[in-house]
């Protein structure tokens, strides 16, 4: 059953086009992945599933609810956690998250009962009476996501939950994601721009120039790539990059100061090829197809940090609107 309904979404800018088209489902109980380069529309359409933004046409329905026409409705079966930070570090754990709750409806008698749960759940238990201020930056986003769990939201938005975290506390957040899926059938629909971590998503969504390009569980998108990657660096790229395409006939891309490409048997292939390019190597690598490498033959670019603002105007456009909620 799908919980996430997308149909012909579109939005535009002016003559700007941030979302061309773009059409998918996200069932219930599953861990989606939303990847796509900086620009590519992926914020844009998160804003828009989370009645942060109206589109310009097509149709999005969270829960079977339409996210324009029942927007209230909507924001009441979804939780939310921004890349942004977004607690009151003047308060405790606990007030932070009773705010939360009266915001959204819970009831006085279910309030204690589920702020401990979800407390106990990112193991904050033990903190909850103390400032958020004292947090680490793990601990900080633990407690986001539980505020996020609190309403018992159908759909968890997830907009890069673990980035800044060191790679410890990053695991511990995807142990809670798991149960989560596992124990509440929570639905988890997420960008990273950490290809290892996309690897626990049940499907991936890669979206670039406002478009879905591919929709796919990880390994099958792996299995795009067709072969080993090779990797290697000479004294004379130019003449490499010549000597490959003319001789082996190889489709080259660039990564850092690399250059890429795959072939069906990578132990084979690299003792010819250092014996009989002309060009001095300098290093050379062999691995098995990555998530990173799919991403790098689908759009032609390496996914890139989150550091740069997404369009520029669309981002802050976002920003403006989720401060009027």
């Amino acid at each position: 059953m799908s919980i996430v309904e997308v149909r012909d979404l579109v939005k535009k800018y002016g003559n700007l086009a941030a979302v061309k088209g773009v059409s998918f489902d996200v069932e219930e109980g599953e861990l989606f992945g939303f990847l796509g380069p900086n620009g590519a529309g992926k914020t844009t359409t998160i804003n828009i599933l989370c009645t942060l933004l109206q589109p310009t046409s097509g149709s999005a329905r969270i829960n079977g609810l339409d996210v324009v026409a029942n927007h209230n409705e909507v924001r009441e079966k979804i939780g939310l956690v921004f890349q942004d930070p977004s607690l009151d570090e003047r308060l405790t754990a606990r007030e932070n998250l009773e705010f939360h709750a009266v915001i959204y409806q819970v009831s006085r008698h279910q309030r204690r009962e589920r702020i401990e749960n979800v407390l106990r759940m990112v193991e904050l238990y033990d903190r909850m009476d103390d400032r958020v201020e004292t947090y680490s930056g793990g601990m900080k986003r633990r407690l986001e996501i539980a505020r996020g769990l609190l309403h018992y939201p159908k759909v968890l938005f997830l907009d890069e939950p673990t980035i800044g975290l060191d790679p410890q506390t990053r695991a511990h957040i995807w142990t809670y994601m798991h149960e989560l899926k596992k124990k509440h059938n929570i639905t988890v629909f997420l960008t990273t721009h950490y290809m290892d971590e996309a690897e626990n998503c049940d499907r991936i969504a890669v979206i670039d120039y406002g478009k879905i390009i591919a929709l796919e569980p990880p390994a099958r998108l792996k299995s795009l790539v067709g072969g080993d990657v090779v990797e290697i660096k000479t004294e004379d790229d130019a003449q490499a990059r010549w000597e490959l395409q003319e001789h082996w006939k190889v489709e080259l891309v660039e990564r850092g100061d690399c250059l890429c490409f795959e072939v069906p048997n990578g132990d084979e292939f690299i003792p010819n090829l250092i014996r009989e390019l002309k060009v001095k190597i300098l290093s050379v690598s062999l691995h098995r197809p990555t998530l990173d490498d799919a991403f790098l033959k689908l759009t032609g670019r390496e996914i890139r940090p989150e550091g740069a603002e997404e369009g520029g105007d669309f981002t802050t456009r976002a920003r403006a609107s989720r401060r009027r909620i």
